[in-house]
């Protein structure tokens, strides 16, 4: 199949269209990010989310078909993420992708972002294929995924309250470090000792893939209380790196488990998170050690996008799966 599929991306605070041709080759990828509008806030505001989407979503898309050299009467199938995510912002990429497979009488496919995330690694890996095993890891969400073909998903293990990305987020809050918190905690933890502080890891036990990061992210501001009020100096770097140390832990440990209870031999990451370099290279030495082969998608492909959605949109076609116009926003939508 050739066809060529349009994409749109508006679950949180990223604007996102990417014109795909085929199932994997990616055209164009336009992202309008909100995080300089947020920033003074600490972190995403719905409301202000959701006004930005409706300003930039047409002028997303033009320019997402103009760098494709395309145009409007070429789509032959039009993808969006209809969850989950921030049900304001949902609808905004929503009502546009209706109104134009309306308009342009083209079919209509609803994505779910967590598949999206995952397929985001067919694009960086041409030669990728089903089985494995995913660990999407972003800022609203923690999951490990048994991909057992496109469209057989099986969630092992989920996070139980605070997903990685959104801990991070939070300890940086409580830090002082600006938002998004991530990626100023690892180049913290770079110049600090992980093993500074000793934080705890939940949900330890052989068998179980669920995650909790609540407790943890309790434990850093205790601690940052009680050194305080003891009059120590705090060592943010150290605080960083044992933090993060914590979180890479859990997820490595986890994730290998679930590889070897599968019976996978492919493990990929996928989600916002997959950019932190830390969690990177303990999942590559991992699996080198166990003889396993690890893959992740590009910076650019990593956090949300609509190159992702495209790819994901695509094989659903493929597949047969399309939606009506009567598809609405899912904020908490769940892998199927």
């Amino acid at each position: 199949m050739n066809r060529l599929t349009l994409g749109i991306e508006t679950s949180c605070d990223e604007t996102s269209a990417a014109v795909l041709r085929g199932m994997r080759d990616l055209r164009s990828c336009v992202i309008a990010t909100q995080i300089p509008i947020h920033q003074k806030y600490g972190g995403v505001v719905p409301e202000i989310a959701s006004r930005n989407h409706i300003l930039s979503i047409l002028p997303v898309i033009e320019q997402a078909l103009h760098e494709a050299d395309a145009a409007l009467a070429d789509v032959d199938q039009i993808a969006v993420t209809y969850g989950p995510g921030l049900v304001g912002a949902l609808l905004v990429g929503v009502s546009a992708a209706k109104a134009l497979s309306f308009a342009l009488g083209v079919p209509l496919i609803g994505v779910n972002h967590l598949e999206g995330h995952i397929f985001a690694n067919f694009l960086a890996d041409k030669e990728l294929a089903p089985p494995f095993m995913a660990l999407v890891v972003s800022g609203g969400h923690t999951a490990l995924v048994d991909v057992a073909d496109y469209e057989t998903f099986r969630q092992m293990g989920q996070t139980r309250d605070d997903a990685a990305g959104e801990a991070f987020d939070k300890v940086a809050r409580v830090m002082g470090l600006p938002y998004p918190g991530g990626p100023e905690i690892d180049r913290l933890a770079h110049a600090g000792d992980p093993e500074a502080v000793d934080f705890p890891r939940a949900l330890a036990q052989e068998g179980n893939y669920e995650f909790s990061f609540s407790g943890l992210k309790s434990a850093v501001l205790n601690y940052i209380n009680s050194e305080t009020m003891k009059g120590h100096e705090l060592c943010r770097e150290d605080i960083a790196a044992s933090f993060q140390a914590a979180v890479v832990e859990v997820l490595v440990h986890k994730a290998f488990e679930a590889i070897r209870a599968a019976g996978r031999d492919t493990l990929v990451l996928a989600g916002g998170v997959a950019a932190n370099a830390s969690l990177e290279m303990r999942l590559r030495t991992e699996a080198e050690a166990a003889g396993i082969r690890f893959l992740y998608p590009p910076l650019r492909l990593c956090t949300d996008n609509a190159a992702m959605i495209a790819c994901r949109g695509a094989y659903q076609a493929a597949a047969g799966r399309y939606s009506d116009l009567h598809l609405n926003a899912v904020p908490g939508l769940s892998f199927a």
